[in-house]
């Protein structure tokens, strides 16, 4: 059984999988081709990743893949607690630079959804956090992309604003006015 939650963005998705537990734990699929097809979601994944972060304020975003291997991605929390942040950068989208966030933990199992042409983040909110994704294409070191995490013009709420920790190429992002996007909005019957 999966659980379908619309965003204030259309097309990014807050999902959550059934858990089956007792005292001994829990079970749960964290993705099934089969239940993201009775909830109207086809994707074809071929692409697991696993990031690990030590510290607790550790900002990795915002990062986009530009076609023609741009990639939808399926993000959820091995274990910790991080805040994931999706950011639309589809030219003549309506929703334009506008973002969205959730908080993602091993506790909750919640998986937020974040098709290609919106840039995606992350922000640890406890020490020894790791974030598992599905994408739908390869990784392109030459196609890939990223707007600056703390652009005031998009402005995000990062719960732990004063306290990130970024790499030298989150750090030297520019700011969504000097992206020239590869991504065109198209609007879905």
């Amino acid at each position: 059984m999966l659980t379908v939650t619309p965003t204030n963005l259309p097309d990014v998705l807050l999902l959550a999988p059934s858990r089956h537990g007792d005292d001994r734990g829990f079970f749960s699929e964290s993705w099934s081709a089969a239940h993201m097809a009775s909830a109207g979601l086809k994707f074809d994944f071929v692409q697991d990743n696993h990031s690990f972060s030590r510290q607790m304020g550790t900002v990795r975003g915002l990062h986009f893949q530009a076609p023609p291997q741009a990639q939808d991605k399926l993000v959820r929390c091995g274990r910790g607690a991080l805040y994931d942040v999706a950011v639309d950068i589809r030219r003549g989208s309506p929703t334009y630079g506008h973002w969205t966030g959730a908080e993602l933990s091993f506790e909750n199992g919640l998986q937020l959804l974040v098709p290609a042409g919106f840039a995606h983040g992350f922000m640890t909110l406890t020490p020894d956090c790791e974030i598992i994704y599905k994408c739908t294409d390869t990784y392109a070191p030459a196609l890939e992309g990223a707007v600056a995490w703390n652009d005031p013009d998009i402005g995000i709420a990062w719960p732990l604003a004063d306290a990130a920790i970024l790499s030298d190429k989150d750090s030297a992002a520019a700011p969504l006015s000097a992206l020239e996007s590869p991504f065109t909005y198209e609007a879905r019957p």
